[in-house]
């Protein structure tokens, strides 16, 4: 097996509980971890064989840009259904949703959010 990570991902996204938030939009920062289910992209060390980091940079860009959600956790859901649906040889994607800027009244730096899914689920829907 391997992990692959890609940390503090910036996107522009237009995802919140109100409406303004879908409209006006903000910045949301995105990590993800994909597990492999194997070790074989390293005994063949052939490209096709393993996960493209830039791959999953643009999966991820495309759902964050451009889709609309009202929770972060359904957001976080879709990347990694995308990306198990992209790598099927990941057995596990695990992402991570920062939105700093959140209609909470207090001090406080961000509220995240941390979905892990696995590619039994996905074969189960």
């Amino acid at each position: 097996m391997a992990t692959i990570r890609i940390r503090n991902m910036m996107f522009y996204g237009f995802h919140g509980i109100y409406e303004y938030e879908r409209e006006q939009g903000q910045k949301f920062f995105v990590e993800v971890e994909l597990t492999t289910k194997d070790n074989h992209a390293a005994e063949t060390d052939k490209a096709e064989d393993g996960v493209d980091s830039a791959h999953v940079y643009n999966f991820v860009r495309d759902v964050v840009e451009n889709k609309r959600f009202s929770l972060l956790q359904s957001l976080a859901t879709e990347v990694n259904r995308q990306l198990l649906k992209a790598f099927p040889q990941c057995a596990t994607a695990k992402t991570l949703i920062r939105k700093p800027s959140v209609p909470i009244a207090g001090p406080l730096d961000c509220v995240e959010v941390e979905v892990m899914s696995t590619s039994e689920e996905l074969a189960a829907e």
